[in-house]
């Protein structure tokens, strides 16, 4: 199957989410929690994730999670993922308790696509804080896309991990699991980056991005997508491919929020105050933009 036909094939079969411009969203992928070793490139970002979703989870926004959540190439036990960022998934539980938590797989952890995997390994878990086993994601279905319904006006916002557009991480992806686990992991600790990986090899991530770019434009369908590591941010009229970015950016972490009927890219860091303190703060990279702007730009291509 075509790279084209791949996408269409997840949007149909993507379940529905109606919104409207009292909804609030936070999307943000590719965490690659790991079991807390030298390669676990979430650990230094751990307190401006769990942060962030404090924040959220104050302010009512639901949590999509765009996939590649977990480092399940490199790790095989998700139990030891889960205890060492036993803080992230407690935080997390308590959006899927607030029934405000929703959850996509992408390449590095395409084995939650399995329901018996996410019963056996999602449904619980040992909280450091509290000495005991909590409910972590109890019945949870973990989704390949879900589709946005903007209750507003005929729109609709398309929500994947991305790496269908990649087919070494896609249809190959056992392959590229098997290179990654026994290969690119240990070179990495001499400095060799892996040139299969999109987020790592430059001219690999244009290729990707650009296949969704023009799956987005021929489609004529807004889509958000992450796999890439690589914020992207159109302004209406310039395009409709979005991508959130990841949690392992050095120092900071990126989003998408959808609020008010508007969408923005934002960035959470580690910042300075005046008096040189330290403090978790939130910035607005691009946005917001109304919704309804990208909807006219959607409506004019159709005529």
């Amino acid at each position: 199957m075509n790279i084209s036909k791949r996408l269409t094939q997840v949007l149909s079969s993507s379940p529905k989410i109606p919104f409207n411009d009292y909804s609030r969203f936070i999307i943000m992928s590719d965490c690659h929690r790991g079991d807390g070793g030298w390669a676990d490139n979430f650990s230094d970002n751990q307190n401006l994730f769990c942060a962030a979703l404090q924040y959220y989870y104050e302010r009512g926004f639901t949590y999509i999670e765009l996939g590649d959540g977990d480092e399940l190439w490199e790790n095989r036990d998700i139990g030891r993922i889960i205890s060492t960022h036993s803080d992230a998934y407690w935080i997390m539980s308590q959006f899927y308790k607030a029934g405000r938590f929703y959850m996509i797989y992408g390449n590095h952890d395409i084995v939650k696509r399995d329901p018996k995997y996410s019963r056996t390994k999602c449904n619980s878990f040992y909280c450091a804080s509290t000495n005991s086993i909590m409910p972590l994601f109890p019945g949870i279905r973990i989704y390949e896309g879900l589709v946005l319904e903007y209750s507003i006006a005929p729109c609709q916002i398309f929500l994947t991990h991305g790496h269908q557009a990649d087919i070494l991480n896609d249809t190959f992806w056992r392959l590229s699991r098997f290179m990654v686990r026994y290969i690119w992991k240990p070179l990495e600790l001499i400095g060799i980056r892996d040139p299969t990986s999109a987020a790592k090899n430059s001219d690999k991530k244009n290729k990707v991005e650009k296949r969704l770019a023009d799956w987005s434009k021929k489609n004529n369908q807004m889509i958000i997508t992450g796999h890439t590591h690589r914020p992207v941010f159109p302004k209406p009229g310039e395009d409709l491919y979005f991508n959130d970015g990841c949690c392992v950016h050095p120092r900071q972490i990126t989003g998408i929020e959808i609020i008010n009927g508007s969408i923005s890219l934002v960035k959470w860091a580690i910042m300075t105050k005046p008096d040189r303190t330290l403090y978790v703060g939130r910035e607005i990279l691009n946005g917001p933009e109304k919704i309804l702007d990208y909807l006219s730009e959607i409506a004019k291509a159709a005529v």
